[in-house]
C-alpha cells in the first residue's frame, strides 16, 4: 500500500481515537454494582457489543437512544430495573470519554499531509462534545445521524465518499473495529488500516466478532505515523 496515493484519511472515532472501552466499563460496572451484581469487564463489553448491534440493526434511532436500550437490555439480562438516570448514564458519559495517549499527536501529524475525516456511529451533538478532546479540526464529519444508518452498513461509506467528492481509491479508512469498519470498507473497495487496540487481550471487546483482512495492521496510531 502506497500511503502517498491518498488524499483523505478517515477514522472511526470511538474505539480508534477515543478509548470507549474504558468509558463503557467505568459507567456500566458502577451501574451494575449498584444493583449488587458483580461481573467481569469482559462480560460487560460482550453484553454491550451484543445489545448495541441489536439496537442499531433495526429502524434508525439516535445513538443516545441506542445507549439507553443497551442499559435497558443489560438490566433485563441481569434481572434488575434501571432507573431513568441509569438509563441515560451511558449516553451522558460519552462527553467524558478520553482519547488514547497517541491520538492527538497522530492527528496533528497526519493533518500536515492529508485531509482528515470522521465516519462514526454517533449523534452530531455527542461528537461535538468529543471533538473538544481531539483538539483538531476535521475536514469532514460524517455521523450516523446525518445518514440515518449505522456501520457496518455500506451506506455510511457510500454517503461519505459522495460527501467528500472523491473516488474510493483516494480514501484511506482507519479503524479498530473489524465488524463495524473493516468489513464494509473493504466491501466498498477502500484501503483500510486496522488499529488493533486490543492486541494481547481476549475476545473482541465492545464489538461483535468478525473476520476480514485489512491492508495493514498496526497496534496503535504512533506506529502508523512512524511508518508514514
Amino acid at each position: 500500500m502506497n500511503l502517498e496515493n491518498f488524499e483523505i484519511v478517515s477514522f472511526d472515532c470511538y474505539g480508534t481515537l477515543i478509548d470507549w472501552e474504558s468509558g463503557i466499563i467505568t459507567v456500566l460496572k458502577n451501574l451494575i454494582a449498584n444493583h449488587q451484581i458483580n461481573i467481569s469487564a469482559q462480560q460487560i463489553l460482550e453484553m454491550f457489543a451484543k445489545f448495541e448491534s441489536e439496537a442499531e440493526a433495526g429502524e434508525y434511532i439516535k445513538y443516545r437512544e441506542v445507549m439507553k436500550q443497551v442499559v435497558e437490555k443489560i438490566g433485563k439480562e441481569l434481572n434488575f430495573q434501571p432507573t431513568e438516570s441509569e438509563l441515560n448514564s451511558l449516553a451522558n458519559s460519552i462527553k467524558n470519554w478520553q482519547p488514547f495517549p497517541d491520538t492527538i499527536t497522530a492527528l496533528q501529524t497526519l493533518k500536515q499531509k492529508y485531509r482528515l475525516a470522521i465516519i462514526s456511529n454517533i449523534d452530531d451533538d455527542l461528537f461535538t462534545d468529543t471533538a473538544k478532546h481531539l483538539q483538531i479540526e476535521f475536514d469532514f464529519v460524517i455521523t450516523a445521524q446525518q445518514i440515518k444508518s449505522y456501520k457496518p452498513s455500506k451506506n455510511n461509506f457510500e454517503m461519505a465518499i459522495k460527501k467528500m467528492e472523491i473516488t474510493p481509491e483516494k480514501l484511506l479508512h482507519i479503524a479498530q473495529s473489524i465488524y463495524h469498519d473493516i468489513v464494509p470498507a473493504k466491501a466498498m473497495g477502500l484501503s483500510t488500516i486496522w488499529v488493533n487496540r486490543r492486541q494481547g487481550k481476549e475476545g473482541f471487546g465492545a464489538t461483535l466478532p468478525a473476520s476480514e483482512k485489512p491492508d495493514l495492521e498496526v497496534p496503535d496510531l504512533k506506529t502508523l505515523v512512524d511508518l508514514i
